[in-house]
Protein backbone atom coordinates (compact mmCIF):
# COMPACT_ATOMS: atom_id res chain seq x y z
CA UNK A 1 0.00 0.00 0.00
CA UNK A 2 1.51 3.19 -1.02
CA UNK A 3 1.22 5.81 1.59
CA UNK A 4 1.81 9.68 2.35
CA UNK A 5 5.39 9.10 2.89
CA UNK A 6 5.95 7.25 -0.37
CA UNK A 7 4.72 10.01 -2.24
CA UNK A 8 6.75 12.44 -0.70
CA UNK A 9 9.73 10.39 -0.85
CA UNK A 10 9.36 10.04 -4.99
CA UNK A 11 8.49 13.51 -5.19
CA UNK A 12 11.42 14.66 -3.40
CA UNK A 13 8.82 16.94 -1.38
CA UNK A 14 8.54 17.08 2.51
CA UNK A 15 5.41 14.59 3.11
CA UNK A 16 3.97 17.89 5.08
CA UNK A 17 3.27 19.14 1.38
CA UNK A 18 1.97 16.59 0.23
CA UNK A 19 -1.25 16.58 2.90
CA UNK A 20 -1.23 20.39 2.18
CA UNK A 21 -1.84 19.02 -1.51
CA UNK A 22 -4.44 16.10 -0.42
CA UNK A 23 -5.94 19.25 1.68
CA UNK A 24 -6.14 21.90 -0.77
CA UNK A 25 -3.89 24.00 0.75
CA UNK A 26 -1.75 26.56 -1.47
CA UNK A 27 1.73 24.87 -3.16
CA UNK A 28 3.63 26.07 -6.14
CA UNK A 29 2.28 24.58 -9.42
CA UNK A 30 5.45 22.89 -9.91
CA UNK A 31 5.37 21.27 -6.60
CA UNK A 32 1.79 20.45 -7.19
CA UNK A 33 2.62 19.05 -10.96
CA UNK A 34 5.26 16.56 -9.37
CA UNK A 35 2.96 14.99 -6.89
CA UNK A 36 -0.10 14.71 -9.05
CA UNK A 37 2.92 12.79 -11.82
CA UNK A 38 3.71 10.86 -8.74
CA UNK A 39 0.11 9.63 -7.77
CA UNK A 40 -1.03 8.89 -11.10
CA UNK A 41 2.03 6.36 -11.81
CA UNK A 42 1.38 4.79 -8.32
CA UNK A 43 -2.19 4.54 -7.98
CA UNK A 44 -2.05 5.80 -4.62
CA UNK A 45 -5.70 7.19 -3.50
CA UNK A 46 -6.47 9.61 -0.69
CA UNK A 47 -6.35 7.84 3.01
CA UNK A 48 -9.88 8.20 3.54
CA UNK A 49 -9.55 7.07 6.84
CA UNK A 50 -7.30 10.16 7.81
CA UNK A 51 -9.40 12.09 6.04
CA UNK A 52 -12.43 11.29 8.39
CA UNK A 53 -10.17 11.85 10.92
CA UNK A 54 -9.63 15.38 10.13
CA UNK A 55 -12.96 15.99 9.71
CA UNK A 56 -13.91 14.09 13.25
CA UNK A 57 -10.52 13.21 15.93
CA UNK A 58 -7.41 12.53 15.65
CA UNK A 59 -5.22 9.65 13.99
CA UNK A 60 -5.07 8.04 16.60
CA UNK A 61 -6.44 4.51 18.15
CA UNK A 62 -6.11 3.91 21.42
CA UNK A 63 -5.52 -0.01 22.42
CA UNK A 64 -6.54 -1.37 25.95
CA UNK A 65 -4.41 -4.54 26.68
CA UNK A 66 -4.26 -6.52 30.25
CA UNK A 67 -1.01 -6.98 30.92
CA UNK A 68 2.47 -6.06 28.49
CA UNK A 69 4.92 -8.79 29.61
CA UNK A 70 2.64 -11.61 27.64
CA UNK A 71 3.65 -12.76 23.92
CA UNK A 72 -0.04 -12.74 22.76
CA UNK A 73 -0.37 -9.24 23.53
CA UNK A 74 2.62 -8.34 21.78
CA UNK A 75 2.61 -9.87 19.18
CA UNK A 76 -1.43 -8.54 18.74
CA UNK A 77 -0.05 -5.51 19.64
CA UNK A 78 2.85 -5.70 16.06
CA UNK A 79 -0.07 -6.53 14.40
CA UNK A 80 -2.30 -3.48 15.30
CA UNK A 81 0.17 -1.01 14.57
CA UNK A 82 1.46 -2.65 11.11
CA UNK A 83 -1.56 -1.98 9.72
CA UNK A 84 -1.87 1.28 11.59
CA UNK A 85 1.23 2.51 10.53
CA UNK A 86 0.57 1.71 6.71
CA UNK A 87 -2.43 4.36 7.47
CA UNK A 88 -0.21 7.17 8.40
CA UNK A 89 -1.80 6.43 11.62
CA UNK A 90 -1.06 6.07 15.41
CA UNK A 91 -1.81 3.58 18.36
CA UNK A 92 -1.55 4.27 21.89
CA UNK A 93 -1.39 1.79 24.61
CA UNK A 94 -2.66 1.77 27.65
CA UNK A 95 -1.57 -1.30 30.11
CA UNK A 96 -4.32 -2.05 32.87
CA UNK A 97 -2.14 -4.60 34.52
CA UNK A 98 -4.93 -6.78 34.76
CA UNK A 99 -6.84 -4.46 36.69
CA UNK A 100 -10.76 -4.15 35.86
CA UNK A 101 -11.00 -0.86 37.56
CA UNK A 102 -7.99 0.27 36.12
CA UNK A 103 -9.25 -0.99 32.67
CA UNK A 104 -12.35 1.39 32.98
CA UNK A 105 -10.16 4.78 33.34
CA UNK A 106 -8.20 3.74 30.69
CA UNK A 107 -11.45 3.71 28.76
CA UNK A 108 -12.29 7.24 30.07
CA UNK A 109 -8.40 8.44 29.70
CA UNK A 110 -8.18 7.74 25.95
CA UNK A 111 -11.67 9.57 25.24
CA UNK A 112 -10.41 12.56 26.74
CA UNK A 113 -7.34 12.23 24.58
CA UNK A 114 -9.86 12.38 21.39
CA UNK A 115 -8.78 9.05 19.61
CA UNK A 116 -10.79 8.10 17.42
CA UNK A 117 -11.84 4.36 18.56
CA UNK A 118 -10.95 2.29 20.97
CA UNK A 119 -9.86 -1.60 20.24
CA UNK A 120 -9.75 -3.52 23.36
CA UNK A 121 -7.64 -6.93 24.19
CA UNK A 122 -10.78 -8.51 26.40
CA UNK A 123 -10.65 -10.23 29.58
CA UNK A 124 -13.71 -10.03 30.64
CA UNK A 125 -16.62 -7.41 29.65
CA UNK A 126 -18.61 -6.25 32.98
CA UNK A 127 -21.40 -3.59 32.85
CA UNK A 128 -18.90 -1.18 34.35
CA UNK A 129 -17.58 -1.67 30.28
CA UNK A 130 -20.78 -1.22 28.80
CA UNK A 131 -21.51 2.15 31.28
CA UNK A 132 -18.34 3.52 29.92
CA UNK A 133 -18.44 2.51 26.12
CA UNK A 134 -21.84 4.27 25.96
CA UNK A 135 -20.34 7.29 27.91
CA UNK A 136 -17.77 7.56 25.68
CA UNK A 137 -19.25 7.13 22.36
CA UNK A 138 -16.39 5.82 20.46
CA UNK A 139 -16.09 3.23 17.79
CA UNK A 140 -15.16 -0.02 19.57
CA UNK A 141 -13.26 -3.40 18.79
CA UNK A 142 -12.53 -6.24 21.06
CA UNK A 143 -9.99 -9.03 20.80
CA UNK A 144 -10.39 -12.53 22.15
CA UNK A 145 -13.38 -12.30 23.71
CA UNK A 146 -17.20 -11.33 22.06
CA UNK A 147 -20.02 -10.18 23.05
CA UNK A 148 -23.27 -9.26 21.34
CA UNK A 149 -23.25 -5.06 21.35
CA UNK A 150 -19.50 -4.82 19.84
CA UNK A 151 -17.55 -6.30 16.94
CA UNK A 152 -14.90 -8.48 17.84
CA UNK A 153 -11.76 -10.01 16.31
CA UNK A 154 -11.48 -13.90 18.36
CA UNK A 155 -9.39 -16.66 18.38
CA UNK A 156 -11.19 -19.86 17.58
CA UNK A 157 -11.39 -21.08 20.62
CA UNK A 158 -14.07 -24.16 20.33
CA UNK A 159 -12.21 -25.68 17.63
CA UNK A 160 -8.82 -25.49 18.71
CA UNK A 161 -9.92 -27.13 21.22
CA UNK A 162 -12.32 -29.59 19.67
CA UNK A 163 -9.55 -30.64 17.47
CA UNK A 164 -6.87 -30.53 20.12
CA UNK A 165 -9.10 -33.25 22.11
CA UNK A 166 -9.37 -35.26 19.39
CA UNK A 167 -5.61 -35.60 18.36
CA UNK A 168 -4.69 -36.60 22.79
CA UNK A 169 -7.58 -39.20 22.21
CA UNK A 170 -6.41 -40.35 19.15
CA UNK A 171 -3.00 -40.71 20.93
CA UNK A 172 -4.40 -43.08 23.25
CA UNK A 173 -5.05 -41.11 26.62
CA UNK A 174 -8.18 -41.76 28.79
CA UNK A 175 -7.23 -40.38 32.37
CA UNK A 176 -6.91 -36.81 31.33
CA UNK A 177 -6.58 -33.43 33.40
CA UNK A 178 -7.45 -30.21 32.16
CA UNK A 179 -6.25 -27.07 34.20
CA UNK A 180 -8.53 -24.21 32.94
CA UNK A 181 -8.90 -20.95 34.20
CA UNK A 182 -11.66 -18.31 35.64
CA UNK A 183 -14.92 -18.82 33.47
CA UNK A 184 -15.20 -14.98 33.83
CA UNK A 185 -12.76 -15.39 30.78
CA UNK A 186 -15.85 -16.67 28.53
CA UNK A 187 -13.12 -17.77 25.76
CA UNK A 188 -10.18 -19.32 27.41
CA UNK A 189 -12.27 -20.50 30.76
CA UNK A 190 -15.19 -21.32 28.93
CA UNK A 191 -14.65 -21.84 25.44
CA UNK A 192 -11.87 -24.01 25.07
CA UNK A 193 -13.16 -25.93 27.67
CA UNK A 194 -16.43 -26.61 26.35
CA UNK A 195 -14.42 -27.42 22.95
CA UNK A 196 -12.22 -29.94 24.96
CA UNK A 197 -15.18 -31.65 26.40
CA UNK A 198 -17.34 -32.18 23.65
CA UNK A 199 -14.00 -33.85 21.75
CA UNK A 200 -13.99 -36.45 25.31
CA UNK A 201 -17.81 -36.91 25.13
CA UNK A 202 -17.01 -38.35 21.96
CA UNK A 203 -15.36 -41.10 23.13
CA UNK A 204 -16.44 -43.36 25.18
CA UNK A 205 -14.60 -44.78 28.83
CA UNK A 206 -12.55 -41.60 29.30
CA UNK A 207 -12.03 -40.45 32.54
CA UNK A 208 -11.23 -36.34 33.05
CA UNK A 209 -11.26 -33.92 35.94
CA UNK A 210 -11.36 -30.00 35.40
CA UNK A 211 -8.99 -27.94 38.01
CA UNK A 212 -8.28 -24.38 37.89
CA UNK A 213 -5.49 -22.24 38.31
CA UNK A 214 -4.69 -18.48 37.15
CA UNK A 215 -3.07 -17.36 34.13
CA UNK A 216 0.85 -17.07 35.94
CA UNK A 217 3.26 -19.87 35.41
CA UNK A 218 3.92 -20.46 39.14
CA UNK A 219 0.10 -20.37 40.40
CA UNK A 220 0.21 -23.44 37.66
CA UNK A 221 3.62 -24.79 39.54
CA UNK A 222 2.14 -24.69 42.78
CA UNK A 223 -1.27 -26.50 41.55
CA UNK A 224 0.47 -29.47 39.14
CA UNK A 225 1.74 -31.25 42.15
CA UNK A 226 -1.82 -31.41 43.84
CA UNK A 227 -3.42 -32.74 40.51
CA UNK A 228 -0.74 -35.49 40.13
CA UNK A 229 -1.30 -36.62 44.16
CA UNK A 230 -5.04 -36.47 43.78
CA UNK A 231 -5.94 -37.95 39.97
CA UNK A 232 -2.63 -38.99 38.50
CA UNK A 233 -3.72 -38.53 34.75
CA UNK A 234 -1.42 -39.65 31.87
CA UNK A 235 -1.70 -36.10 30.30
CA UNK A 236 -2.82 -32.46 31.61
CA UNK A 237 -4.38 -30.57 28.92
CA UNK A 238 -3.52 -26.67 29.90
CA UNK A 239 -5.96 -23.79 28.72
CA UNK A 240 -2.39 -21.63 28.20
CA UNK A 241 0.84 -22.10 27.41
CA UNK A 242 2.24 -20.17 30.10
CA UNK A 243 0.05 -22.90 32.04
CA UNK A 244 1.57 -25.77 30.18
CA UNK A 245 5.12 -24.20 30.98
CA UNK A 246 4.49 -24.06 34.77
CA UNK A 247 3.27 -27.84 34.74
CA UNK A 248 6.83 -28.76 32.37
CA UNK A 249 8.82 -27.59 35.43
CA UNK A 250 6.34 -28.81 37.87
CA UNK A 251 6.88 -32.28 36.33
CA UNK A 252 10.77 -32.22 36.12
CA UNK A 253 10.35 -30.76 39.69
CA UNK A 254 8.57 -33.98 40.77
CA UNK A 255 11.27 -36.28 38.95
CA UNK A 256 8.65 -37.25 35.94
CA UNK A 257 9.50 -37.54 32.52
CA UNK A 258 7.80 -35.57 29.61
CA UNK A 259 6.06 -37.62 28.00
CA UNK A 260 6.99 -40.73 29.13
CA UNK A 261 5.64 -40.24 32.71
CA UNK A 262 3.11 -37.32 31.86
CA UNK A 263 2.04 -35.82 28.41
CA UNK A 264 0.95 -31.78 28.43
CA UNK A 265 -0.32 -29.82 25.79
CA UNK A 266 -0.88 -25.86 25.66
CA UNK A 267 -2.89 -23.61 23.73
CA UNK A 268 -1.58 -19.99 22.15
CA UNK A 269 1.97 -21.25 20.19
CA UNK A 270 4.25 -18.86 21.77
CA UNK A 271 7.94 -19.12 20.75
CA UNK A 272 9.02 -20.37 24.08
CA UNK A 273 6.92 -23.40 23.79
CA UNK A 274 9.33 -24.54 20.30
CA UNK A 275 12.48 -24.85 22.34
CA UNK A 276 11.50 -26.06 25.58
CA UNK A 277 12.75 -29.26 26.26
CA UNK A 278 11.14 -30.98 25.30
CA UNK A 279 8.83 -28.63 22.99
CA UNK A 280 5.15 -28.27 23.75
CA UNK A 281 2.61 -29.67 21.36
CA UNK A 282 -0.42 -26.58 21.67
CA UNK A 283 -2.91 -25.05 19.14
CA UNK A 284 -1.31 -21.85 17.60
CA UNK A 285 -3.19 -18.89 17.58
CA UNK A 286 -2.36 -15.77 15.06
CA UNK A 287 -1.69 -12.89 17.28
CA UNK A 288 -0.21 -10.99 14.66
CA UNK A 289 -3.01 -11.71 12.00
CA UNK A 290 -5.74 -10.87 14.74
CA UNK A 291 -4.10 -7.49 15.86
CA UNK A 292 -4.16 -6.76 11.53
CA UNK A 293 -7.62 -7.73 11.54
CA UNK A 294 -8.45 -5.95 14.03
CA UNK A 295 -6.90 -2.54 12.90
CA UNK A 296 -8.47 -3.13 9.28
CA UNK A 297 -12.26 -3.36 11.14
CA UNK A 298 -11.26 -0.63 13.27
CA UNK A 299 -10.68 1.45 10.58
CA UNK A 300 -13.59 0.30 8.73
CA UNK A 301 -15.85 1.33 11.80
CA UNK A 302 -14.65 4.52 11.74
CA UNK A 303 -15.76 4.99 8.30
CA UNK A 304 -18.77 3.72 9.34
CA UNK A 305 -18.71 0.52 6.76
CA UNK A 306 -20.38 -2.38 7.35
CA UNK A 307 -18.52 -5.41 8.59
CA UNK A 308 -19.54 -8.71 10.50
CA UNK A 309 -20.37 -8.41 14.10
CA UNK A 310 -17.64 -11.40 14.64
CA UNK A 311 -14.21 -12.11 13.02
CA UNK A 312 -12.34 -15.14 13.75
CA UNK A 313 -8.38 -16.30 13.20
CA UNK A 314 -6.54 -18.88 12.38
CA UNK A 315 -5.02 -21.20 14.49
CA UNK A 316 -3.00 -24.45 13.90
CA UNK A 317 -2.34 -27.71 15.97
CA UNK A 318 1.29 -28.12 16.86
CA UNK A 319 2.14 -31.78 16.96
CA UNK A 320 5.19 -31.63 19.13
CA UNK A 321 7.41 -33.69 21.69
CA UNK A 322 5.34 -33.37 24.80
CA UNK A 323 2.39 -35.81 23.71
CA UNK A 324 3.27 -39.44 24.51
CA UNK A 325 1.55 -41.89 22.13
CA UNK A 326 -0.11 -45.06 23.85
CA UNK A 327 -2.08 -46.79 21.78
Amino acid sequence: MVTISDIAKIAGVAKSTVSRYLNGGSISETTKKKIENVIAATGYSPNKFAQSLKAKRTNIIGTIVPRLDSFATSQTLIGIDDHLRELDCQMVISNSSQDLKREIENIYSLAKQKVAGIILLATEITTEHLEAFRTVQLPVMLVGQQHDQFHSVIHNDYDAAYELGKYILANGHRKIAYLGVTEKDVAVGIKRKEGFRKAVEEVPGSKVRYFETSFKIEHSIQKVPEILEEFNPTIIVCATDNIALGALKAAHMNRLRVPDDLSITGFGGYEITEITHPSITTAKFYYREAGNLAARNMVKLVNEEEINQITFSRYKILERESVDKLK
